[in-house]
């Protein structure tokens, strides 16, 4: 990988998928070498090439290698405590009469925060009794959408963050994989998406989770993001963080949400 390539590539993944690309030179040959190899290419600058030449179908399998899919079930425990114990409970006062909760995974990956939220509401039992509960997952990339729409994990996978309790009440073992029940499952609607695009398609939520994924954009795309996300919830609805994730310096969207710690409200005054 030349230069010129490794500069080329970090303009063209930001205004694909707002990805920052900084001193990642290690990053991009450990994961696009074996692409170009499995594409019968010689190497990275054959794949720039093919870019440049218009080959959608090689842009798109680009973007999708360089995108960073790291997640766990239950991810920093914290956050899916709070939502349990106060975020929904709340919610559920103020939508009594309306009897319905929409909830969008911002970056949902191969699904384990997604079937995370599931869970955590499937044990709530009777306080849901006859809501209807929409979770919605989206990912810039169809190859872990795919992941995630199947609910089958491996054993390390299982053994990241998911109680043994919850393991063996929601998924079936089959051979060396474990299998989310066809209930949980149905819970998750999948949908491709970008967060670079326009949200007014997905309507408005009460709950958002967007965590560990701003952390890659620079702080306009950041901006741009917050604004989108705070007019995609309702007034009164809450987003979720990542731990590292900050909107210091960048927005006033949003307030934080009083004795939630990653947890913040749109901000009434901003949308003034």
């Amino acid at each position: 990988m030349t230069p010129h390539d490794y500069t080329f590539l970090q303009g063209f993944l930001k205004d694909r998928s707002g990805l920052i690309l900084s001193n990642k030179e290690y990053l991009v040959q450990g994961r696009l070498e074996p692409l170009a190899k499995k594409h019968g290419l010689n190497g990275i600058s054959d794949l720039v090439e093919k870019i440049k030449s218009g080959k959608k179908d090689i842009e798109t399998v680009v973007v999708e290698a360089m995108t960073t899919n790291e997640t766990s079930f239950f991810r920093d425990k914290n956050p899916f405590d709070q939502f349990s114990e106060t975020v929904v409970p709340r919610l559920v006062k103020a939508r009594a009469t309306k009897k319905s909760l929409r909830i969008w995974c911002a970056a949902g990956s191969t699904g384990q925060e997604p079937y995370s939220i599931a869970m955590c509401l499937k044990e709530m039992g009777a306080l849901l009794k006859d809501w209807r509960i929409e979770i919605t997952a989206t990912d810039l990339s169809r190859e872990v959408l795919a992941k995630s729409e199947a609910g089958r994990y491996s054993q390390f996978e299982v053994q990241r963050g998911l109680p043994i309790k919850l393991l063996m009440k929601y998924f079936q073992q089959s051979g060396e994989t474990w299998q989310i029940n066809a209930d949980i499952r149905a819970m998750v609607k999948h949908k491709q998406f970008n967060l670079l695009s326009d949200f007014g398609a997905l309507g408005r939520f009460d709950i958002i989770f967007c965590r560990n994924i701003l952390i890659y954009f620079d702080e306009p795309t950041k901006t741009g993001i917050y604004k989108r996300l705070a007019k995609a919830l309702e007034p009164d609805g809450l987003l979720a963080l990542g731990a590292a994730e900050t909107m210091i310096g960048l927005t006033n969207a949003f307030v934080p949400s009083p004795g939630l710690r990653g947890f913040y409200a749109p901000n009434p005054a901003a949308a003034a």
